[in-house]
């Protein structure tokens, strides 16, 4: 019997997608919370980061609830004879709020690590707060932007629980990596849970060795500024 490897491109292809997305949102959502004040800024916070501490079967709830057949969101849907749940969609959803999370800590924590002065001089000259933020407080910011971003594509691909809820196990459509060695294991099938086992953490030591390097240059990076 020839070996799926649709799982791998499934969970790439859901992966660098929610990568995408959790980029952009992460980035925003990290941006505004730098320069929200007191319990807007807290509540946020709290918000943004609650989905890293959830277990994945309560995010999988909270998301059938929001996007399900008979939420307000799925029953306007249902009007074009749309739905979200056991798509290939859900799988990026679930992807992407189990790994925003990570991408929205590491951005805000890098961005506050800018230099606020080069930020006051850019605004004595005109500048505007986007152009100061895409010229000036990205850059600085990029490694440990870049970091996040790594690790919130290894969160995705590791994503099991909520996408197990809002997308299923529906093979060449929404069966990831960690479904096939689930239901491969549960099936006895060891050998090919063992091949998905062995790919997957290839991949998420690729990821990793990405990250160490932007921890590293970020590092470096402030060693200069302080010298």
């Amino acid at each position: 019997m020839a070996f799926d490897v649709s799982p791998l491109w499934i969970s790439l292809r859901t992966s660098v997608c929610a990568g995408v997305i959790v980029f952009v949102l992460g980035l925003c959502c990290a941006r505004a919370c730098l320069y929200a004040k007191g319990w807007v800024k807290w509540l946020t916070d709290v918000l943004f980061t609650l989905p890293l501490v959830l277990p994945p079967t309560v995010l999988g709830y909270f998301l059938l609830i929001a996007i399900g057949k008979n939420s307000p969101l799925g029953q306007v849907l249902m009007q074009w004879d749309v739905s979200l749940i056991f798509t290939w969609p859900a799988t990026v959803i679930a992807a992407v709020v189990v790994a925003f999370p990570l991408m929205y800590r590491a951005a805000k924590g890098a961005l506050e690590q800018v230099d606020m002065d080069m930020v006051w001089a850019a605004r004595t000259l005109g500048m505007n707060e986007w152009r100061i933020f895409i010229r000036i407080m990205l850059p600085q910011a990029w490694p440990g932007i870049a970091a996040g971003l790594v690790l919130a594509f290894a969160r995705a691909l590791g994503e099991f629980g909520a996408t197990m809820m809002i997308a299923g196990n529906i093979p060449g459509q929404t069966q990831t990596i960690p479904m096939a060695i689930y239901f491969a294991t549960a099936a006895g099938n060891m050998r090919t849970a063992g091949i998905w086992v062995a790919i997957i953490t290839a991949v998420s030591c690729l990821a990793l060795a990405v990250m160490q390097y932007y921890q590293a240059r970020a590092a470096r990076t402030r060693g200069k500024g302080l010298s």
